[in-house]
């Protein structure tokens, strides 16, 4: 059986490693090597992909906010130069975390603990595939926390952070409102650069703006036709 594998790293060395690694083992084919969560993101949702290595300080979005909201997750191995982070990847249920810099010996221990991991669940039956997330989690205080997407009113980017306004609190999270968006399903849609809304809970609109109760929402040149189109239905 062959294995289809994504590499996931902001360093060019730290990913052509990790390929190399991989050519020498058998039934192991790297599909994608990404120098981010975001690139990988579409690779995911083209792809089959039974094994994500993926490194967890990136950028924009790391990588274990972005493996968090995956609605279909494929098996992981995290990588980090940095120990501390062993516990946030365990949480998610990783099948390893490996410390760069990565030696062949202990890469492949962590390979051979995703082929344990993979024939004893290929032997139990099959879970329906129908399911979507309506939550993301979102790191807070070295937390993931969950947050619903039907309590979410609107995002706003603010400088590094976004702000995450729902029906009951708000959530600041240091996150780029562009990968935010990758994360969201179709309820939600970018209004301007600095908002995305929940359609659901638009109140009333003009070609300028949207009321979410007493709140107003700009709506951009960029995204007017997109947006007015969505709301009239």
């Amino acid at each position: 059986m062959m294995y289809n594998c994504v590499v996931v790293d902001d360093e060019d060395l730290a990913r052509r490693l990790i390929e190399n690694h991989l050519s020498q083992l058998e039934n192991f084919k790297v599909i994608a090597s990404c120098q981010s969560a975001i690139e990988a993101s579409k690779i995911l949702k083209s792809e089959k992909i039974d094994l994500l290595f993926l490194d967890i300080e990136m950028p924009v979005l790391t990588g274990t906010d972005f493996f968090a909201n995956l609605v279909q997750k494929p098996k992981v191995i995290f990588t980090t130069a940095y120990r501390d982070y062993a516990l946030d990847g365990f949480e998610l249920n990783a099948v390893d975390y490996l410390l760069k810099p990565i030696t062949f010996g202990r890469f492949f221990k962590a390979v051979e603990k995703f082929l344990e991991q993979h024939q004893a669940t290929t032997a139990l039956p099959k879970e329906s595939n129908d399911v979507r997330n309506d939550y993301v989690f979102v790191r807070k205080d070295r937390k993931q926390v969950k947050v619903f997407l039907a309590d979410m009113l609107y995002i706003e980017s603010v400088k590094d952070y976004i702000k995450i306004v729902t029906d009951t609190e708000n959530h600041l999270v240091k996150h780029s409102i562009t990968a935010f968006e990758e994360l969201l399903d179709n309820r939600f849609v970018r209004t301007h650069r600095s908002y995305i809304i929940n359609l659901d809970k638009v109140t009333a609109y003009t070609h300028l703006d949207v009321e979410i109760g007493k709140i107003e929402i700009p709506i951009s040149d960029t995204y007017r036709t997109k947006v007015q189109g969505l709301l009239a239905g």
